[in-house]
């Protein structure tokens, strides 16, 4: 699978939810882009990957 136009390997059974957390990602400050499709919060724990997927991830950072 290709995480921001990274190679890495998707684990069986992964989320996208249990790959943010793996990855460190605070999903309250995160956008997700699946194969193109931008994928709703509500989905990240039931969207699961193969090999095949692409994801972007986007972090927001607040400042003044």
């Amino acid at each position: 699978m290709k995480v921001n136009g990274t190679y890495i390997k998707a684990e069986e059974q992964m989320t996208v939810g249990s790959l943010l957390e793996q990855q460190g990602y605070n999903r309250m400050r995160v956008a997700v882009e699946k194969n193109g499709e931008i994928l709703p919060k509500a989905e990240y724990d039931s969207a699961f990957l193969s090999e095949a997927d692409e994801l972007e991830i986007v972090s927001f950072v607040g400042g003044g």
